[in-house]
């Protein structure tokens, strides 16, 4: 008996040889390797590959044009993550702590791309911590990623600003300092999309991402992410086995675009559903705590009083996607500033002189 696939079977040549199966496309007619970048240089194992498989799963679910995104990034193994998803897309590597001004500049030269920025623990919460706080303030339309392992991953291990008080090294020295909560910060600040996650849990991140790359101000997603090199030990706090065992999800999480059939299930009178501008929607399943993600207040009482317990929390803890962000603010015209021709940009000599006239 032949082991060969008749030609009438799907996938058989004639002849009897099997051809490879056809990759599966989105709503563009793209597979997920349409979405990839250059073959990671981290550590086997780094929470942050993870990461960045979930961001091109999200971009390509979503039907994202990838020539249409901004990729922007700082200094830190995290920085090197925008180099591994979509190829095709504009990036910027920015100086240390600086992203979100970079990104800043960037969105206000081109506001109809989707703009992403991966950053760390380091990049975020130390030198770039001003930068942080700005960029929420203004509420830039900012997909800001924070990969966040709680040490300096390039210089061999020494706790961030992220680490808990008493958290111990992998030589057993003890964190001194108390630790900054990025959520609890950004929802102090006013973000409007506040969420935190976990590397390991793939499940959570993609529709996090997807709902964050919708929203139209900052959204933030503290993603907890194992260094597997220096700080992945059993007394780490941002280690996988701690991370898997005190994980505590607050909502199941799914999100739907206004093209999609909702896929997710959930029981009635159990769901919270946020629409966001474009006509997608955020499907919330609560997961033995009563939080609806709209009420700042409810989200500034959870955070804290998880850091008191030391719960480790992941979901969304605060969406508005209502509230103007700096493009909106700006008045800024339909066609973006970096294709507008010089003769509307770039004032004439009539104008600069009625201008210094105007200060006689």
């Amino acid at each position: 008996m032949s082991s060969t696939l008749p030609p009438s079977v799907p996938g058989a040549a004639p002849g009897g040889a099997s051809q490879p199966a056809k990759p599966q496309v989105n709503r563009l007619g793209l597979s997920q390797k349409d979405y990839g970048g250059v073959p990671s240089t981290l550590c086997n194992g780094c929470g942050h590959d993870t990461i960045t498989a979930a961001l091109i799963s999200a971009m390509w679910e979503d039907g994202m044009n990838p020539y249409k995104i901004a990729k922007m990034s700082g200094i830190g193994c995290s920085s090197k993550t925008t180099a591994y998803f979509n190829s095709k897309a504009w990036g910027f590597n920015a100086v240390h702590g600086r992203m979100p001004s970079v990104a800043t500049g960037a969105i206000l030269a081109n506001h109809t791309l989707n703009s992403v920025g991966v950053s760390g623990d380091g990049d975020t919460a130390s030198i770039g911590i001003g930068q942080f706080v700005h960029a929420i303030r203004r509420n830039v339309p900012l997909v800001y990623v924070v990969e966040n392992n709680g040490v300096y991953g390039l210089t061999k291990g020494q706790f961030s600003a992220t680490a808990e008080r008493g958290a111990k090294s992998r030589w057993g020295d003890e964190n001194q300092a108390e630790g900054i909560d990025l959520c609890g910060l950004a929802l102090e600040l006013g973000c409007t999309f506040v969420a935190r996650s976990f590397s390991a849990d793939r499940k959570q991140i993609v529709p996090l991402l997807r709902a964050a790359l919708r929203h139209r101000g900052t959204a933030v997603l503290d993603i907890i992410s194992p260094c597997v090199t220096f700080n992945n030990h059993e007394a780490s706090t941002k280690s996988y086995d701690w991370g898997r065992t005190h994980e505590k999800p607050i909502h199941e999480i799914g999100y739907v675009n206004a093209w999609d059939a909702p896929a997710v299930d959930y029981p009635e009178g159990e769901r919270i559903e946020v629409p966001m501008p474009d006509g997608g929607r955020i499907l919330l399943r609560k997961l033995g705590r009563d939080h609806d993600p709209r009420d700042r207040e409810s989200a500034a009482r959870l955070i804290a009083e998880a850091r008191a317990r030391r719960e480790f929390l992941t979901g969304i803890f605060y969406v508005d996607g209502d509230a103007p962000n700096l493009v909106d603010g700006l008045n800024l015209p339909a066609e973006p500033l970096a294709t507008l021709p010089e003769s509307l940009t770039r004032p004439g000599r009539d104008a600069l002189d009625a201008v210094m006239e105007s200060f006689r």
